[in-house]
């Protein structure tokens, strides 16, 4: 979009009386969760039409992040959602499974711990067949320490063996609270030393913080909520979602900045994904004459 056009929009939304603009914004959001529906749709053919595994992969996915969300998903095919079951009971084996699997235990001294994990993930390597992924597979340059692959899966297998996280506890989330309470689990002090020695604040660094929380709660929580609830035709669910991104603050990225550079139209994260839906799928790829928002504004001479 020129950013003439994009400038008369933002103005245009500014101008739209509340009414409208919530008329709007419920249009997008559903929209954005519809789309999202269908690659969850997706996961869950690939995994066989298994909800479990469905929720794993994409837990996975979004822990992983912008920069390693596609070999995160592939860690949990390996490490699948029933291999988990089984071994959750001990935070050792899950480590040793997902970083043994995930071929980030090289990229450590051979010091005792080192060596009894790749001896645990040696046994369970055997025991469930499983071809471990390279470290070449991941992008470990140029990200933040707290992103770091191996801090995000000891924090992951915390949570884990925590047994916090299911399908249940998950889709039963309204409030920001409630998804920050679910990823409770920390890394042990061995690992947080191994990417921030000098880090003054352990209880920040070895847990998810607020905004990876917010993160999750946005891209995962509410999402498995919506698309199990469509899939199940469970209205709670579907309300669920949409009260948790109500009680989540807006995102901060460059399309949300300028959609609120006028006014405040982006407030909670309900509105910002609506504002995502407009910027991706309709300003970015010019479909200016489907954008839902021209009728309004030119029903409202604006």
């Amino acid at each position: 979009m020129e950013h003439a056009t994009q400038l008369r929009c933002i103005e245009g939304i500014a101008q739209l009386e509340p009414i409208y603009r919530f008329e709007l914004i419920n249009r997008l959001a559903y929209e954005r969760f519809e789309r999202k529906y269908r690659d969850i749709v997706e996961i869950y053919h690939s995994a066989n039409d298994n909800w479990g595994q469905t929720f794993h992969e994409m837990l996975f996915r979004v822990v992983g992040g912008t920069s390693n969300k596609l070999v995160f998903q592939e860690l949990a095919r390996r490490v699948t959602h029933t291999m988990v079951q089984r071994e959750n009971n001990s935070i050792v084996s899950l480590e040793a499974l997902l970083l043994g699997t995930a071929g980030l235990l090289d990229l450590y001294g051979e010091d005792d711990y080192i060596r009894h994990l790749k001896s645990d993930f040696e046994h369970l390597r055997i025991k469930y067949n499983i071809t471990p992924l390279s470290i070449k597979d991941w992008r470990l340059k140029n990200i933040y320490p707290h992103n770091h692959p191996t801090l995000r899966i000891t924090q992951l297998a915390a949570c884990l063996h925590n047994g916090t996280i299911t399908m249940s506890s998950v889709t039963a989330c309204r409030r920001r609270r409630d998804v920050y309470r679910l990823f409770t689990g920390r890394s042990s002090e061995y690992w947080v030393e191994r990417f921030m020695p000098n880090a003054s604040n352990l209880d920040i660094t070895r847990r998810m913080g607020q905004f990876k929380s917010d993160l999750m709660g946005i891209n995962f929580v509410a999402q498995i909520a919506f698309a199990y609830g469509s899939y199940t035709q469970s209205n709670r669910l579907i309300d669920n979602a949409t009260a948790l991104l109500e009680d989540i603050p807006a995102e901060d990225n460059r399309y949300i900045k300028a959609w609120n550079s006028v006014a405040a139209i982006a407030r909670n994260a309900y509105e910002s994904q609506a504002m995502l839906q407009l910027s991706t799928e309709y300003c970015t790829k010019g479909r200016c004459e489907e954008c839902p928002l021209t009728p309004i504004l030119e029903r409202h001479g604006v």
